[in-house]
């Protein structure tokens, strides 16, 4: 059983649900203690990270960055889901639909958008999960919330029978659902539109250049310890041995942060994390 805390970061197969590689990474662990920072659809591969023991306070704060993603938007077909796991509402022929239009339909998803989520998504109403009522045959509607899309690529427009097949590489903020994307891109094209592939290729800074396979895992338990992954995710400030004391009580410091960031004991280890506070720094999370 590990007691070391740090993160795992694994790249997801596809048909299977995020609880459920948690439980695969409980039991390779040996702990109980196992959380993950943004979950994934069970048709969704690539990154999800994972938090172990201490490390799981880290995950709330890594919930809130950057994710990239690489997605296969199907136009000329939508599903109840707005993905390839829903069953289909609507058909329309889609291959008359030239390039540069639809190119420029995807260029609107770019930039501060009011996004409503898909009714199948993980979003409380009212106390319970939206894909839960809809599964009771309930009408769900959600309310449109602010997200953003950085950078949004067309890769690849190609046929697929009456539809059109269309890769996407994009960056966007936490929260922001791509299934959404293709739906309303669809709607916009006036043929309707989901997602058939998703990859999410980084979470931050940790990216499928660090991710590992379950079967890896398996084979040899990778843990990015905890030093590591702060360092990775926030700006670093190295205390001298009285601030770094000052941080074990959870006392205030005379930093001016600019934003959330990782705080070193000289001999390198993490102690915490500091957020702007007036011209100081108070504690955030302290992890000793």
């Amino acid at each position: 059983m590990t007691t070391e805390a740090g993160l795992v970061v694994v790249d997801k197969p596809g048909g299977l649900s995020s609880h459920g590689v948690v439980s695969r990474v409980r039991r390779l662990a040996g702990t109980r203690k196992v959380g993950h920072a943004g979950t994934l659809d069970p048709m969704a591969t690539g990154v999800l990270v994972l938090g172990l023991n201490r490390a799981t306070r880290l995950l709330g704060h890594l919930m809130l960055t950057e994710k990239t993603y690489d997605a296969t938007v199907r136009l000329g077909e939508a599903t109840t889901t707005d993905d390839a796991e829903g069953e289909t509402t609507a058909t329309t022929p889609a291959g008359h639909l030239d390039e540069e239009r639809v190119r420029a339909a995807f260029a609107t998803q770019v930039g501060d958008l009011e996004q409503v989520p898909s009714a199948v998504s993980a979003i409380k109403v009212d106390g319970r999960r939206a894909y839960a009522r809809v599964r009771d045959g309930e009408e769900v509607e959600l309310a449109a919330r602010p997200v953003t899309v950085h950078a949004l690529d067309v890769t690849g427009v190609r046929p697929a029978g009456d539809h059109l097949d269309v890769d996407v590489s994009l960056r966007c903020s936490s929260g922001t659902y791509v299934r959404a994307i293709a739906r309303d891109v669809g709607a916009a094209l006036g043929v309707g539109g989901h997602l058939t592939a998703l990859r999410r290729t980084a979470v931050g800074p940790y990216d499928l250049g660090v991710a590992h396979t379950l079967e890896q895992l398996e084979e040899s338990f990778a843990l990015l310890p905890i030093a590591a992954a702060a360092r990775a995710a926030f700006p670093v400030v190295e205390l001298d041995e009285g601030a770094a004391a000052d941080v074990r009580f959870g006392r205030r410091l005379e930093l001016p942060l600019q934003r959330l960031s990782a705080v070193f004991a000289p001999d390198g280890e993490f102690l915490a994390l500091y957020e702007p506070d007036g011209g100081r720094a108070r504690p955030t999370a302290v992890f000793v």
